[in-house]
C-alpha cells in the first residue's frame, strides 16, 4: 500500500473531469489535445486546459489531503514510515531526506523518520 493507493482512483476522475492529459511527446500531445483549447503544461508531461487549472490543483491538494487522512486511518505511523524509508531505498543510500520530503505533509517529523531508520537500519541485509 502507499498513499496512490488512497488516490488513485479519485485523481483520475478528476482528470476526466478537468480534461487533463498526458503527453511526453509532441505526437502524443497531437493525439491528445483539443483544437482550440488553450492548455498549460504544469509537471510530468501534465497538461490541462487553461480554463481549469485552478480546478485541477485545488482538487489534487483535496484528494492528497483525504487519502493522507485515510493512509494514517488504517496504517500507523511506524508503518508508514518504515514503508517509505524502503519506497526511497534510504537504506540502500543511508540518506533519509526523500523520506522527510514525502511525509511532510503526513505531519511526521524528522526526528520520527531518524528514529525509525536508526532502529530498523541494523536489521537491513543490503
Amino acid at each position: 500500500m502507499s498513499l496512490s493507493t488512497y488516490t488513485q482512483d479519485a485523481q483520475t476522475e478528476l482528470f476526466k473531469k478537468t480534461g487533463t492529459s498526458f503527453a511526453f511527446s509532441k505526437e502524443q500531445y497531437e493525439k491528445s489535445a483539443v483544437i482550440g483549447v488553450d492548455y498549460v503544461s504544469l509537471s510530468a508531461g501534465m497538461l490541462v486546459p487553461k480554463d481549469h487549472v485552478k480546478t485541477l490543483i485545488d482538487g489534487l491538494s483535496e484528494i492528497n489531503c483525504k487519502g493522507i487522512k485515510q493512509d494514517l486511518e488504517k496504517n500507523s505511523k511506524a508503518e508508514i514510515i518504515k514503508r517509505e524509508l524502503f519506497n526511497y531505498e534510504c537504506f540502500y543510500t543511508g540518506d533519509i531526506d526523500d523520506c522527510v520530503i514525502a511525509l511532510e505533509d503526513y505531519g511526521i517529523t524528522k526526528v520520527e523518520i531518524q528514529s525509525a531508520f536508526d532502529l530498523i537500519s541494523p536489521t537491513v541485509e543490503l
